[in-house]
């Protein structure tokens, strides 16, 4: 079996990832990340060219997270999707709390 390595790191805002990409740094098949476009609960800021998906860094890490969330609790992606949700709006919530002076 062939050996891939995978590369992480920071993307800058202004660069994008296609869809062969976004799988590869993710460790899944594009099939996987193209099931989550489609469903809607992936491409929060990815941009739709003639040339296909492009991703974000944000859509990166919310790949990353769905694919984490589903591999450690054999979740389906609709699960995942709202388990990363959830974890989002409580991070903005205790964000919210600490510039009040709340937490």
């Amino acid at each position: 079996m062939a050996q891939t390595t995978v590369l992480t790191g920071v993307l800058l805002e202004d660069t994008a990832l296609s869809l062969e990409e976004l799988a590869r740094a993710c460790s899944v098949e594009p099939a996987w990340v193209a099931q989550r476009v489609q469903a809607g609960i992936l491409l929060n800021g990815a941009a739709v060219q003639v040339t296909g998906w492009r991703f974000t860094s944000v859509d990166l890490v919310r790949a990353r997270q769905l694919r984490d969330i589903e591999r450690a609790f054999d979740a389906n992606e609709d699960l995942a999707a709202l388990v990363v949700d959830l974890t989002d709006e409580v991070k903005r919530l205790r964000a919210k709390l600490r510039v009040l002076g709340m937490e």
